[in-house]
């Protein structure tokens, strides 16, 4: 049987962070536990047509700030800002009264955001698109737009068959064990005619080159081998 570990999870300590930020204890956890559940729920379903990647919810004392990722904060501000307006109101009620702020990221490459591929590809699935067509023609995007590597993989009633099956595709590298890369994951739900459609992409983003502090691969010092000519040197010598 298979082990398997969420890739945002897996990463936490190391290139990814947490989605919420704040503690408490005993009962109070459980209820600003439900608090962030009901936010991300509401949020969902106020800007299902927002390309909203992520939801950060910070908390302070009596506050709460809410960081959207999207790639139209346009739909996200409404308006002369009546959408902001609306969405801080509701999200206070469901918070008990709490001061609340929101703030918007804006997205610039949308192509190379794994949520927002898989959320795409989902859409596509669900207006009757073939499968292999929009998997293939999401890869060659992100491939375009610079991406090291990208991995996609659909599972359930693929295309309407009466056996349900998984089949993904990959360009480039995606090494899903090496922490050090940049690797990011997004999953979403297509709701089809004949069942639920799950789509999981892996983006690997270019990854940074560590060169200070003697990190990089070629700067190891001690135990590394001398050039060839230092050798030559000492044998002669």
């Amino acid at each position: 049987m298979g082990q398997k570990v969420n890739p945002i999870a897996f990463r936490l300590a190391v290139s990814k962070d947490w989605r919420s930020k704040w503690y408490a204890k005993g009962q109070d956890y459980s209820n600003k536990l439900h608090e962030d559940l009901k936010i991300r729920k509401y949020i969902k379903g106020r800007l299902q047509f927002a390309a909203l990647s992520r939801v950060t919810i910070e908390r302070a004392w009596n506050s709460v700030r809410v960081t959207l990722h999207t790639s139209r904060p346009g739909l996200v501000i409404g308006r002369k800002g009546a959408e902001i307006e609306k969405m801080t109101t509701d999200i206070s009620k469901i918070c008990g009264g709490c001061q609340v702020k929101i703030d918007i990221i804006e997205i610039r490459k949308p192509e190379l955001d794994a949520q927002l591929v898989a959320e795409n590809i989902a859409v596509q699935l669900e207006r009757r698109i073939a499968f292999r067509r929009a998997m293939k023609r999401s890869i060659q995007t992100a491939m375009e737009f610079g991406a090291e590597g990208i991995r996609i993989r659909c599972a359930g009633r693929l295309g309407g068959a009466d056996i349900a099956r998984a089949e993904w595709y990959r360009e480039g590298k995606v090494p899903l064990q090496t922490l050090r890369v940049p690797i990011d994951y997004g999953f979403a739900e297509a709701s089809t005619v004949y069942g639920i459609i799950g789509v999981k992409v892996w983006i690997n983003k270019k990854e940074e080159k560590l060169t200070a502090g003697g990190n990089n691969r070629n700067d190891r010092g001690g135990r590394g081998r001398r050039p060839g000519g230092e050798r030559r040197e000492r044998r002669q010598g």
